[in-house]
Formats: C-alpha cells, sequence, structure tokens
C-alpha cells in the first residue's frame, strides 16, 4: 500500500483502532490505487473508495469516458447498476484500460427477478463483458413482496456466491427489519448494506445493528447535504474543515462517513474532481471531536434524497 495511506486507517470511532470489518492494508490489495480496504465478513476485501456510475450519469459515452478518467486516477472499485442502464459501459471501460480483472473490484446490483436471482445475475455479467462480479447487491428490499419472497431471493444470492460468479454477495436499502428477515434463514450473512449515508440521513441505530451483525455499511449520497440537501446545519462546519485541511467541502462530507469505517461510494463528470479526490481525501483524517460535531449537527434536520416515494417524510430509519 502506498506511503500516502499508511496511517489512513477508517475507525468507527475516530481512534487508532481498527473498525470491524478491519482495515487492511496488505501487500496484494484487490485495489492498488491510493485507498485501502475493509474485510468483510466472509474474508473478502472491498476498497473503501468506488467511483460509483449511478443513476446521475445516463448517457453510455459520459459513462464510458468519466468511468475512464476514475480508473485513471486510481479508482479501480467500480460501482454499477442493472436498473441504471451502465453496466456495459462500466464494462467498456474496464476494457479500454488495458488493465488486467484481477486490479478491479466491481460491484453490481440486483433489481428485479424475472425468474431467477441466476438468470439475472447472468444477464449482467453478460453486459459487463465479465465471469464474475466481486460484489453483488440486492438493490432494493422492495424487489420482494413479501418476507417469504424475499428469504427466498437471499438462498438465490448464496447460491450465486456459491457458484462463484459473485465473489460477495449483500443488499442495498435495507433497514433493519429487512436484515432481520433475510437473517432468520440466511446461511450467508451479507456481507455489506449499502445506504444512503450523510449528515441528514444517519439511519438511527442500523450502524449499531450492522456492527452487531458484522455487516459492513456502504454508503451513497454523501454529498447531499451540500447539493440536494442544502442549506442546512453543516455548511458552517463543512466550511471550516475545508479550511483546515486545504480540502474541498465536498472531501470532508466523504472523510465524515469513511472515518466511520464506512465504504464510500461517489461519482463525477469532473475529471479535475477525480485527481482532487485521488490525491487529497488519502492525505487527512477528521479527529473524532469533529466528527461527532459533524454528526450531531446533522440530526437537526432529516434529508432523504432517494426513495421518496417510500419512506414518509418523518421516517429517519
Amino acid at each position: 500500500m502506498a506511503s500516502l495511506v499508511s496511517s489512513y486507517r477508517p475507525t468507527a470511532n475516530g481512534t487508532d483502532a481498527p473498525y470491524q470489518p478491519n482495515v487492511s492494508n496488505s501487500n496484494t490489495p484487490k485495489q492498488s490505487g491510493n485507498f485501502p480496504t475493509l474485510k468483510l465478513n466472509d474474508g473478502n476485501e472491498i476498497p473503501v473508495f468506488a467511483f460509483g456510475v449511478g443513476s446521475a450519469l445516463t448517457n453510455g459515452e459520459h459513462i464510458l469516458n468519466a468511468t475512464s478518467a476514475a480508473i485513471r486516477n486510481g479508482f479501480y472499485h467500480l460501482d454499477g447498476a442493472e436498473v441504471d442502464g451502465n453496466e456495459k459501459a462500466l464494462g467498456d471501460a474496464i476494457k479500454r484500460s488495458g488493465l488486467p480483472r484481477s486490479q478491479f473490484f466491481v460491484t453490481t446490483k440486483l433489481w428485479t427477478v424475472a425468474t431467477t436471482v441466476k438468470a439475472s445475475l447472468d444477464a449482467s455479467l453478460e453486459r459487463l463483458g465479465l465471469d464474475y462480479v466481486d460484489l453483488y447487491l440486492v438493490h432494493w428490499p422492495q424487489v420482494a413482496k413479501t418476507p417469504d419472497q424475499l428469504q427466498q431471493i437471499w438462498a438465490e444470492m448464496e447460491a450465486v456466491k456459491q457458484s462463484g460468479k459473485a465473489r460477495s454477495i449483500g443488499v442495498s436499502n435495507f433497514v433493519q427489519e429487512h436484515l432481520e428477515t433475510i437473517l432468520r434463514t440466511a446461511k450467508v450473512k451479507p456481507a455489506i448494506n449499502h445506504v444512503e449515508f450523510h449528515p441528514y440521513l444517519q439511519h438511527g441505530n442500523l450502524l449499531d445493528f450492522h456492527r452487531q451483525q458484522g455487516i459492513a455499511t456502504g454508503a451513497y449520497g454523501t454529498l447531499a447535504p451540500l447539493r440536494k440537501g442544502a442549506p442546512g446545519p453543516v455548511d458552517s462546519i463543512f466550511t471550516s474543515l475545508a479550511r483546515k485541511y486545504q480540502v474541498t467541502e465536498s472531501e470532508i462530507a466523504i472523510r465524515w462517513a469513511m472515518d466511520q469505517g464506512i465504504a464510500v461510494a461517489t461519482t463525477s463528470t469532473s475529471e479535475e474532481r477525480i485527481q482532487g479526490y485521488s490525491r487529497r481525501i488519502p492525505s487527512f483524517k477528521l479527529s473524532p471531536d469533529e466528527i461527532q460535531e459533524i454528526s450531531q449537527l446533522g440530526r437537526q434536520k432529516h434529508f432523504r434524497g432517494y426513495f421518496t416515494d417510500i419512506y414518509r417524510d418523518e421516517d429517519r430509519r
């Protein structure tokens, strides 16, 4: 691991003790860029910073160019999704890079089950042009209409992990009750739950439940307080900390999540911004007091940027 990140160790409490799942600085990380990895509950490792293709990039050529720029700047954890229609362009960017498949950590997500989970994953792999993904997620719990169906889908997820076509399996946008449903029958626990996470949506006790169950937390929408959720009570502290560390406010928002042991996915069409993330985010760390102050200020406001048609305005889960 590069010396730039030798002291960069995300933790749950801001101390130097590693958060569980542990941060790994092994000599053979999945990602050899500027970012370390978290060890998942199945023994696999996930780079803590991902380039998320997401729903913000909708044009195939834009996806290809932005993802290629991310790869050039050391982002080898690439996060796509079936529903966003970005898998083909993501796979094309990997091919364009000329780098070996083993260099990348590729995530994609299951949105619907027309027949079986296996068939859905096979279709995603064909679009990606890959033999396997490193992480396959159930994109949302509403893929199932009943708890029994959700448990069946998870059993099929376990089968694709067993097949080797998905190295790790997890979920996205699950609240505790959804996790409890699948845990009642699961043979393999989800490795991660990927949720919208930022100071204005901290999900109550969900992260504590993740830790109790050995489930990692992944975050998207981390920049919401600076974008769709602005203005708000964290504005001033983001500005002052950006000045203190000589970084951008976006980089403060990302470190706030990372320094709680959370793997973050973000996106950008600006190569200059991507370069800044790669260079500056590994170069500093927020103090425990700074993390706590941002968290406390964030709880003064509630904002959800996604799935607002499913969750009530006051629902902070």
